[in-house]
C-alpha cells in the first residue's frame, strides 16, 4: 500500500515543477519583445499601451487626407466639424440636446490635448457631459453621427451650419 501513496505525492510535486517551468519560459518572453505565446501576460498589455500600437487613441486630433483636403479627425479617424452657431472664445457649445446627440462634441481626458499635425491654436472647454472638449482657435470641434466610417465627411455643409475643420484650424466651406 505504501508504494501506491507515493506515486500520488509525487504528481503534484511533478506538476508544481513543471508549472514553474512554464513561468519561467514565459517571463523570458517578456523581455524579448513578443514571443507569441501568450505566456507573459505584461507583453500583450506593454504593446496595447504604446501609441504606435494598433487601434491606440492616443492622439485626440490629427489630420486626414478626404474628399475635401487635408482635414482634422478624432482619434478614431473621424472628421471634426465645426458648428458656425458656436461664439469664438465664448467658453461653451451652442449644441446641446438633440444636436449634441447627432453632432457628438470632440473630447480629451486632458486640459492640454495631444495633437499631430495641428497648427491651430488647441484648448478645451467643458461640455455637457462634465469632459472637457476639444477646441481649435476658440471654437468647439465635433463628430457627426452619420459618417459611419473614417474619412467620411457626410456632415459638410448640413444645414448651412456644419463644415469641416482644416489643421490650421479653419473652416472648409464648399
Amino acid at each position: 500500500m505504501r508504494t501506491s501513496k507515493r506515486p500520488s505525492i509525487l504528481f503534484p510535486i511533478t506538476m508544481m515543477l513543471a508549472v514553474g517551468t512554464l513561468a519561467a519560459c514565459g517571463s523570458s518572453n517578456d523581455s524579448g519583445g513578443g514571443g507569441g505565446y501568450g505566456g507573459g501576460s505584461s507583453t500583450p498589455s506593454t504593446e496595447m499601451s504604446s501609441p504606435a500600437a494598433a487601434g491606440s487613441t492616443a492622439t485626440d486630433l490629427s489630420t486626414a487626407d478626404s474628399s475635401l483636403g487635408k482635414i482634422l479627425v478624432d482619434g478614431k479617424g473621424m472628421t471634426a466639424y465645426y458648428f458656425t452657431k458656436d461664439a469664438k472664445d465664448s467658453g461653451a457649445s451652442a449644441c446641446t440636446g438633440d444636436c449634441a446627440a447627432a453632432w457628438p462634441a470632440i473630447e480629451s481626458t486632458s486640459d492640454t490635448p495631444t495633437v499631430d499635425g495641428v497648427t491651430g491654436t488647441v484648448g478645451t472647454i467643458p461640455a455637457a457631459d462634465g469632459g472637457k472638449q476639444i477646441t481649435i482657435n476658440g471654437m468647439p470641434v465635433y463628430t457627426y453621427v452619420k459618417d459611419m466610417a473614417a474619412g467620411d465627411v457626410n456632415g459638410q455643409d448640413v444645414g448651412g451650419v456644419w463644415y469641416a475643420v482644416a489643421p490650421d484650424g479653419t473652416m472648409i466651406e464648399d
